[in-house]
């Protein structure tokens, strides 16, 4: 008889492990799986509660630097109401240095039971385990739990507990982290709007007179004209006004491209659709870049075949695109070296592609090309000026028509490749 009931004992304590083990993988799968970390001590506190079978659960967070303990949660069964209001109470705050055997157990990462007998015999003795919730970094509360039961908490218990404990500590510290990485993209995002606001309010100040230095500049030229000042070819005025002309034209462009820039960030001006037969409008596109390709002896290549479906999309935007990408190559490419353009049909979109040869960017440059402000060193044979502007509004733009760009560079040749589809969804 006796052997039978150590038999039915070992096999109820491995049915009850089993059962443990089954109730803790569901706890651990549902704060694992959530970022949020009154969500986490909610289910924590609850689940304890009924798998244990006690009369409440509580769980508290620390704040080292005043050493003071606050009741965040807490669940209890309605059968166990009226013991568990003698308990704590939620947003209850503990002074640590009121109970220090008791902190200092807990903050040093060591739980503990107790048994908790009422004088006044209004209620049986409770049997209390305190549990801290602590991982590598730093403790960051503890869990209470009470049952009504002379016998202490086993320590198949205890285990399950402390097991509880340390994945919450761990799905606390990944919830914390994540709210921070959240504020952190707020916050950027906040000081980026600020930063584009001031730059639009700027840019448009400075358009004003940037428009009335020009037309000085103009006026001025005519007036030294009418005084034969600027027969001379080479005369300092002429030399000067040519730097006012060029550097006032610098200036409007860049104003012109931070404009632009603002108003493909905001959204605020919609597309206009409409349709066109690609052969003929690339072409168009590419003739006024042939005598400058010509003057720095580019050899320029075209491959466009007669017979591409029409396309539907904003072609004031394409247009765009398909001039910086002739600009980009017009500037990077060395003499003798070709530019070439090739234009192909697929079922579900345009592929346009951009080469240039003679050329080679590192993956850390290709990785940065489309960043505002953003230059290539050792890549400008001809040492044209520009905004930096240029790729970060045509990225812009590709996105607009609901395309994509890639850039590659592979045995000295950068190639552009964009991808447009056939029609465009507006919103």
């Amino acid at each position: 008889m006796e052997l039978e009931r150590q038999v039915e004992k070992r096999i109820a304590q491995l049915q009850q492990a089993l059962d443990f083990e089954v109730r803790l993988k569901r706890i651990t799968d549902q704060i694992r799986n959530s970022l949020d970390e009154g969500q986490i001590l909610q289910v924590v506190v609850q689940e304890l509660t009924l798998v244990l079978g006690t009369i409440c659960c509580h769980t508290a967070s620390y704040n080292l630097e005043s050493a003071t303990s606050t009741v965040l949660y807490q669940y209890t069964t309605s059968e166990y109401e009226t013991i568990a209001s003698s308990l704590s109470s939620v947003g209850q705050v503990v002074f640590m240095n009121a109970f220090p055997e008791v902190y200092r157990q807990l903050l040093q990462g060591e739980h503990f039971q107790f048994c908790e007998i009422d004088v006044s015999a209004v209620r049986k003795p409770l049997a209390i385990l305190a549990c801290p919730i602590i991982d590598n970094q730093a403790i960051l509360g503890d869990l209470w739990l009470f049952k009504q039961r002379t016998d202490a908490f086993s320590e198949l218990e205890i285990g399950v507990v402390q097991q509880v404990a340390n994945q919450c500590a761990f799905a606390i510290r990944q919830a914390r982290f994540y709210q921070a990485s959240q504020q952190r993209i707020e916050e950027l995002e906040r000081l980026n709007h600020l930063k584009d606001d001031f730059v639009s309010t700027v840019s448009h100040e400075l358009r004003a007179p940037i428009t009335n230095i020009r037309m000085a500049v103009e006026m001025l030229e005519a007036i030294l004209k009418q005084s034969q000042i600027l027969e001379a070819k080479h005369s300092s005025a002429t030399r000067y006004l040519r730097i006012l002309r060029d550097e006032c034209q610098r200036e409007m462009n860049l104003i012109n491209d931070l404009l632009d820039l603002t108003r493909l960030d905001t959204k605020t001006e919609p597309l206009v659709l409409t349709s066109k037969n690609l052969s003929s409008w690339i072409l168009q596109i590419i003739e006024p870049f042939e005598e400058r390709f010509c003057t720095q002896q580019q050899q320029l290549h075209i491959d466009i075949p007669i017979e591409i479906p029409v396309l539907t999309t904003d072609f004031f935007q394409l247009e765009g695109i398909l001039v910086e990408l002739f600009n980009n190559a017009y500037k990077y490419t060395p003499a003798n070296e070709t530019i070439a353009v090739l234009l192909r049909a697929t079922p579900s979109a345009l592929r346009l592609s951009v080469s240039n040869s003679g050329v080679e960017i590192s993956t850390y440059e290709l990785a940065h090309i489309f960043d505002k402000f953003h230059r290539i060193p050792s890549h400008n044979p001809w040492k044209h000026r520009g905004t930096g502007l240029g790729l970060a509004l045509l990225r812009k733009r590709v996105e607009q028509l609901q395309s994509t760009i890639i850039v590659s560079s592979e045995q000295k040749w950068i190639t552009f490749t964009l991808q447009i589809p056939w029609s465009i969804e507006q919103d």
